[in-house]
């Protein structure tokens, strides 16, 4: 049996699964395509999460598209992270094109070109449906990390959180977090401490720049409601097939810890939402994060930390995480060791430092006896990687250098009319574009301290008095019932009945609860 042979029966032999699958494209032996050598990969462990990795203009995001193509023709929901803004052709079909059809011709099946359904998401003023979670949401551990800070002054937004949920003082936007925490050391100070102890001015002006600083990326957009609900993202259309929910991040990257907290914000509440899948056939949800580096590029010591951690224990739920990225050392080893499928494609090796990240790079992948993998690694061509995944017993498959099949959507952007053509057809826009600006911690704060003003300005007799502080508790307690009788009292609702400790350790069960499950 000649080398060739035996490459092409153990590439078919570990490529084959019992169960569904998705496929890639070709294997490749000396540089060429054999036909019909199909690359496979098992549904069963895509929520292993994977990798996607390769120098600029090898054909990541081409990538990226096929497989969620290929994922949304499974009936699996896909989310995709745009940060360069080219992914929203997949709402429209491709063309065809004498390259497409050989390289297609190479692989061994026809090009057919399709179009797949979408969701466009956003967080900021880009046209698409709204993103947002309110303060209370996302807890005071989630929050006291990523505004990096100290023991003490994370103890201090715990102690924030417990007083807002004891005087029922609903944390809903950041306007509301500012306004109580200048509150907690001005005309409050006596009340907290008299019930919660004493509260450093300097450590809670500390805490209220930092807000500030986020509030500056634009989080104010993001804080707030109406609170996106994670199982929106879970849909599948009237053919069977999963719905592409695309988040517009273009306006994003200049904003990394902006990104990173709504990041960790999604993965969270996806964790403490959905329920434990167990040995699943299928994913139930598959998410991509384009230009992962600006996570991890600005993510203090404790945010790495919990990203790791969620990425371990999110894959019982049946989610899996790719991330995309131009060197996989742009995504910590801790992390890099979870991912079980790793599309890689080439590396380029323009200076002494280069050549040594691709053999450390060629260290990630099983030994090859057909392949020289730091070479291979420099000469793979456009729309060519080299792939390992995990078959459905969990171990990782040969490596296999691939000709990569074509996306069978459009591999461009759409225009203006295009947009605002999907953008009307959504079913979810109506849901959450409505902004709401309810009366809560600012407005009771506010409300609070002008009655408080007024009596001070104002002297009045003893009888009087008594009258106007009755009438001053019935305003109160009045603008409180108004909130939680309100016609929409389910989504404040879910701001108000928190217990002490929320956030990603509360999901891990150190210290609380999360969002709880809706209804």
């Amino acid at each position: 049996m000649s080398t060739k042979e035996k490459f092409t029966e153990e590439i078919k032999k570990a490529y084959t699964f019992k169960g569904d699958f998705v496929t890639l494209g070709g294997a490749m032996y000396g540089g060429e395509c054999i036909n019909n050598l199909l690359v496979n990969i098992p549904l069963k462990t895509l929520n292993r999460h994977g990798l996607i990795a390769g120098a600029t203009g090898t054909g990541k995001t081409k990538t990226l598209q096929v497989i969620a193509e290929q994922l949304a023709s499974k009936s699996i929901p896909v989310l995709l992270m745009d940060v360069k803004g080219d992914l929203s052709g997949l709402a429209k079909p491709g063309n065809t094109h004498p390259k497409i059809d050989e390289r297609h011709n190479k692989i061994g099946f026809p090009f057919t070109p399709n179009g797949f359904p979408i969701e466009m998401l956003t967080l900021s003023a880009e046209k698409g449906t709204r993103l947002r979670a309110t303060v209370s949401e996302f807890g005071p551990v989630l929050l006291s990390k990523i505004l990096e800070l100290n023991e003490t002054q994370s103890s201090y937004v715990s102690l924030i959180f417990k007083y807002c949920d004891d005087k029922k003082l609903p944390l809903l936007d950041l306007k509301d977090l500012k306004k109580i925490l200048q509150y907690v050391t001005g005309e409050g100070r006596k009340d907290i401490q008299k019930d919660y102890g004493r509260i450093s001015t300097s450590s809670v002006g500390t805490i209220l720049r930092k807000v500030i600083e986020l509030e500056q990326q634009d989080a104010d957009l993001f804080f707030g409601e109406k609170s996106f609900e994670v199982d929106d993202l879970v849909r599948i259309d009237e053919m069977g097939r999963g719905i592409i929910s695309i988040i517009r991040l273009i306006d994003l990257q200049d904003r990394p810890k902006m990104f990173s907290t709504f990041m960790l914000s999604l993965l969270a509440e996806i964790y403490s939402s959905f329920p434990e899948e167990g040995d699943v056939t299928q994913p139930k949800l598959v998410i991509f994060i384009d230009e992962a580096h600006l996570i991890f590029k600005e993510a203090s010591k404790a945010l790495l930390e919990q990203i790791e951690t969620i990425i371990k224990l999110i894959r019982s739920k049946g989610v899996g995480i790719f991330f995309c990225t131009q060197n996989p050392t742009d995504v910590p080893a801790s992390v890099l060791s979870q991912l079980g499928l790793k599309v890689q494609h080439a590396l380029r090796a323009f200076t002494a430092k280069d050549r040594k990240m691709i053999k450390l790079t060629a260290q990630n992948y099983p030994i090859s006896e057909y392949y020289k993998t730091d070479e291979m690694l420099t000469s793979l061509g456009i729309g060519e990687a080299a792939i390992t995944a995990l078959n459905e017993k969990g171990i990782p498959t040969p490596l296999a250098a691939t000709l990569l099949r074509a996306p069978q959507s459009r591999m461009d952007i759409l225009n203006e009319n295009e947009i605002d053509e999907i953008f009307r057809s959504s079913k979810l826009a109506g849901k959450y574009n409505e902004t709401i600006d309810r009366n809560s911690a600012y407005e009771i704060l506010t409300e609070k301290l002008r009655v408080s003003q007024e009596l001070e300005d104002k002297p009045i007799k003893k009888s009087k008095r008594t009258k106007e502080s009755t009438r001053r508790t019935r305003r109160k307690k009045s603008t409180v019932e108004k909130v939680l009788t309100s016609t929409t009292s389910k989504q404040i609702g879910r701001t108000l009945a928190r217990e002490f400790m929320r956030g990603i350790l509360g999901v891990l069960g150190l210290g609380g609860t999360t969002r709880r499950r809706r209804n």
